[in-house]
């Protein structure tokens, strides 16, 4: 028998309690983070990033809902990482050598990413995501909201690290530079990984295909691991800035952890390949031979390539 529909009042209440909860983990966070960090007419600059990404994704909600239209929901994302991080080593009243090198690590992966979302959009033309969601402006603005939250959450390491007090702390030492290198090999195998993706799925031949090539003969998931190197390096980088409340920077990489693990990242791929191909007596084999997250450091076997 299948479940009830839920009624619309019913639907409502859930979208706002969504919306609340995004934005009362984003006023704690800046609330922790900020302590002890530089401001500017009394407030903290954290506190004004965290406020600013909230404010940017509902003020590009309003003519996104009014056309019905999320073309430029991913690209409003990656912009708001590269706006705010360079308008907060800008407006810092001191800044050093570890705040430059956190907003450059942040605009180059938000650049990054802008650019290949913005060609997957161009390609696909919609995000079938949204078919259903922005008909309803309620839960159109939800996912707005939330996109607030995981930029926020996402930054925060940097962005504390950027908006602390820079007068008493070390100068950029050996373990930033560790997690530079660690964000630089998270950043290549995404890219590279990515890359494959794009190139797999152009070409005709491999039409309701899955990949199993390259990076991704070794992980399931090679960009989604990728990703987290990546940020668990900013944060290594940030490490050495923080003090106090500001060690709140680690929900950065277990956020990001937590988000592609466990919500809507691996989960979501791995539920819609099972339903795609896990009929398939090559899928089976690359699927029970394969990490799902953290790629192999040796060779793979050959495997079945029937159908």
């Amino acid at each position: 028998m299948s479940s009830p529909t839920p009624s619309p009042a019913r639907s409502s209440r859930t979208t706002i309690v969504a919306i609340v909860v995004a934005l009362l983990i984003g006023a704690l966070v800046a609330l922790a983070g900020s302590q002890g960090g530089a401001t500017i007419a009394g407030i903290p600059l954290f506190a004004l990033a965290v406020a600013a990404a909230f404010a940017i994704q509902v003020i590009a909600f309003i003519p996104a809902a009014i056309l019905r239209t999320e073309r430029f929901f991913d690209l409003t994302g990656s912009l708001t990482f590269i706006a705010i991080s360079v308008a907060l080593v800008l407006l810092s009243p001191r800044t050093d050598a570890l705040s430059w090198i956190l907003a450059a690590m942040v605009v180059v992966w938000a650049v990054r990413l802008g650019t290949f979302l913005a060609r997957r959009v161009h390609r696909a033309g919609s995000d079938g995501r949204f078919d259903e969601i922005k008909s309803s402006p309620l839960r159109f603005l939800q996912t707005w909201v939330i996109q607030g939250a995981w930029v926020s959450l996402t930054a925060a390491a940097a962005w504390i690290a950027i908006g602390a007090d820079a007068r008493d702390r070390a100068p950029f030492g050996w373990v930033s530079v560790v997690g530079v290198i660690v964000w630089a090999v998270g950043l290549a195998i995404e890219v590279v990984a990515d890359a494959q993706k794009s190139r797999f799925r152009a070409d005709p031949a491999h039409k309701d295909e899955f990949i199993r090539t390259g990076l991704w003969s070794r992980s399931r998931h090679p960009n989604y691991f990728g990703e987290i190197v990546v940020w668990v390096g900013v944060f290594v980088t940030a490490a050495p800035a923080l003090v106090g409340w500001q060690w709140v920077a680690v929900i950065s990489p277990l956020f990001v952890i937590l988000l592609l693990t466990r919500v809507s990242g691996i989960p979501l791929l791995e539920a819609r390949a099972e339903k795609k191909w896990g009929d398939r007596a090559d899928y089976v084999a690359y699927r029970d031979s394969t990490p799902v997250l953290i790629p192999r450091l040796t060779a793979p076997r050959a495997r079945a390539t029937a159908k």
